[in-house]
């Protein structure tokens, strides 16, 4: 078990305990856990969720998938050039902890009720598969579609799906301008291009009525410096603090509503 990614998964979870569901834990039931029940009781969060799993088995199986995903990259990175990491520990704090870090948010963005087969959700110019790969594997009732143009990394992509076995994924060999895919209910994108009016208007048109452009951004002064040149044509928008584990760097996610 690789530690490192662990413990960065407690620290989120510490963050934000609706994620248990999510990130499940590889602690017991604890009395800091137990939140108290109408009758005055104690109730652990270490029994079984309303999925009938308990958290111990959905954390070793999301990590087990979030292991094989890191194997992958650093197999194929040498040669593609897929993330720009020198060692383990950047790849998994600076891509893998910091694609899950805004999860929570993500998962209120959603809407409350969605038909089969579950919330669709894009992530554009996915690239190596951040930060959309790991969200699949953190929420396998939502439909996910990594959009990317370059053929090389769609084949990483591919070869990388069939190993985790993650049913939830599909890729579309697109650039944004052009994708066919949606409508959509979220859209995100991490270390992509900058939110300028033709990028917009290129991810608005797959958002579903009523969706979400949710964007992984670092510091706030220079989203305010982006987001003022597209300003007018959004209704509104928020920058939402998020705290990666073990890195001291500023991040958000920006939320744009359509």
């Amino acid at each position: 078990m690789d530690d490192l990614l662990s413990r960065g998964l407690d620290e989120l979870l510490t963050q934000d305990r609706s994620l248990e569901s999510v990130f499940g834990s590889t602690a017991g039931p604890s009395a800091s856990s137990r939140a108290p029940t109408s009758s005055g009781t104690s109730a652990s969060s270490g029994g079984p969720t309303s999925s009938g799993t308990s958290p111990a088995e959905i954390r070793r199986s999301l990590q087990e998938k979030l292991e094989a995903y890191i194997r992958e990259i650093e197999l194929f990175n040498p040669a593609y050039g897929l993330v720009g990491t020198e060692s383990h520990e950047e790849l998994v704090i600076k891509h893998i902890l910091d694609s899950l870090a805004p999860l929570g948010y993500i998962q209120r963005a959603l809407p409350a009720a969605v038909s089969a087969p579950g919330p669709a959700i894009a992530d554009a110019g996915t690239g190596a598969g951040l930060p959309g790969l790991p969200l699949a594997c953190a929420l396998p009732a939502c439909q996910f579609t990594l959009i990317e143009r370059m053929g090389r990394r769609i084949g990483f992509l591919q070869n990388t799906l069939a190993i985790l076995g993650l049913q939830n994924v599909r890729l579309e060999q697109a650039d944004i301008e052009k994708a066919r895919s949606g409508p959509f209910n979220l859209i995100t994108f991490r270390a992509f291009r900058p939110l300028e009016p033709p990028m917009l208007k290129a991810l608005y048109r797959l958002l579903a009525p009523g969706g979400v452009l949710a964007a992984y951004k670092g510091r706030m002064e220079k989203i305010r410096e982006e987001m003022a040149s597209i300003e007018h044509l959004v209704s509104g928008w928020e920058a939402l603090p998020v705290q990666v584990p073990f890195l001291n760097e500023e991040r958000h996610l920006v939320i744009i509503r359509k």
